[in-house]
């Protein structure tokens, strides 16, 4: 196939998931998007038939298998699609943990990362992948790979985290192992773990963001459910993010309907500082209380960046959203940052994530600026530190969990 069709394709295949993606989060109204929707519903019934008798069988290890490795296994994910906060969550727990001395490593997939997206690529989607082995993000003690080679979150976490291993790649179990034997891990952090049953893990946090817990309540595609509501039930501590306000009483009652012995933690993503992309330059947090700004970004859940942002402006001049995990190009930052010149703004903002994204070499017209977020308990801090006591003397306190 020649590089000019592949690219059309790819193109064509990104259109159709922007689209796809304004349908199961219920952003596109449009008469074709309800239309979709309801051709997508049978689908969501059949996933839902799939991903229960993955469980059901792991659970009983029948055909499927759990690996036991020889340390802590923590996981921590959740029940949607994108959008929950795990990325300050698992920094959070990392710190906790090394500051207690112990060994920490994190297994990530790498999403879209280089290898991922080749993976992935409408070329070969109907190739049997290849076999890769782990590769190291840190080492601990030195980064080892760009944002693209590694994907978005397992490079800010290694930027983040001094001391703690970064390992990314399909195969966690052989990354689990590799981590143990190469760099002596005392504990493994699953990040984006939940649905990675072929590790047994010790403790499962599963995260909820409690301004839109499940969505419309239907599985992918449909909605942004990956597991049904009930697989509630296999959380060690339940933490509700983004919780700024009380929540929902509904929602309380849905997490006890289904597991009545989780912890519930509540922690909201707090704003620290302003840091310069691609500069050394940081701003505390008044520092956009007199301008025009422009804001964009390519994550899941945009709005709630948006909000605060426009909170702490002077006034929001210019916003721009792309899909979740968007690399830029300095062809379509140039025009976007020239229209949001246009339009009155001074300087520009954008999320952590996104600016890992944006070529290290990029020099705006206007100011470019990243907000750093970082994750605070609310509610149920004595939980908190419980959770970590539980890992770092796992004796006293977890025992091996089921999927069920």
């Amino acid at each position: 196939m020649s590089t000019d069709k592949q690219t059309w394709l790819q193109k064509l295949f990104n259109s159709f998931e922007g689209f796809v993606e304004g349908v199961i989060y219920d952003r596109d109204l449009s008469v074709s998007a309800r239309l979709f929707g309801l051709f997508l519903h049978p689908f969501s019934y059949l996933f839902s038939i799939i991903v229960r008798t993955r469980v059901f069988l792991y659970a009983r290890n029948w055909f499927f298998k759990h690996t036991s490795l020889d340390c802590f296994v923590l996981v921590v994910g959740n029940l949607t699609v994108g959008g929950t906060g795990k990325t300050p969550v698992v920094e959070r727990f990392a710190k906790e943990l090394v500051s207690r001395g112990l060994k920490v490593a994190i297994l990530s997939r790498g999403y879209k990362s280089k290898q991922d997206l080749e993976d992935s690529s409408f070329g070969n989607i109907f190739r049997k992948r290849k076999q890769y082995p782990p590769k190291v993000v840190s080492d601990g003690n030195r980064l080892l790979m760009d944002s693209e080679e590694a994907g978005d979150e397992p490079f800010m976490l290694a930027k983040n985290l001094p001391g703690v291993v970064v390992i990314t790649g399909r195969d966690r179990v052989k990354s689990g192992k590799f981590a143990i034997k190469k760099f002596q891990a005392d504990a493994l952090i699953l990040d984006d773990g939940f649905q990675y049953l072929p590790i047994k893990g010790k403790m499962n946090l599963l995260l909820v963001d409690q301004t839109n817990p499940f969505g419309n309540r239907c599985l992918l595609p449909r909605g942004i459910l990956r597991e049904p509501v009930s697989h509630l039930k296999r959380a060690s501590y339940v933490f509700l993010t983004k919780s700024e306000s009380e929540p929902d009483l509904n929602l309380l009652e849905t997490v006890r309907e289904y597991n009545k012995s989780a912890e519930i933690i509540r922690c909201v993503h707090k704003p620290k500082y302003f840091q310069e992309v691609n500069g050394t330059q940081q701003r505390g947090l008044s520092f956009l209380h007199e301008s025009f700004v422009g804001v964009f970004c390519g994550i899941a859940s945009p709005r709630g960046f948006e909000n605060i942002i426009n909170r702490m402006s002077g006034e929001l001049r210019y916003k721009k959203r792309f899909l979740d995990h968007h690399r830029y190009e300095t062809e379509e930052l140039d025009h976007m940052f020239q229209q949001a010149k246009n339009s009155g703004a001074d300087v520009m903002v954008t999320t952590e994530k996104d600016a890992v994204r944006i070529p290290s070499a990029y020099n705006p017209v206007i100011p470019l600026y990243y907000i750093r977020m970082e994750i605070e308990i609310i509610e149920g801090f004595e939980d908190f530190e419980e959770a970590v006591a539980g890992i770092c003397f796992p004796a006293n306190k977890q025992q091996e969990i089921s999927p069920t």
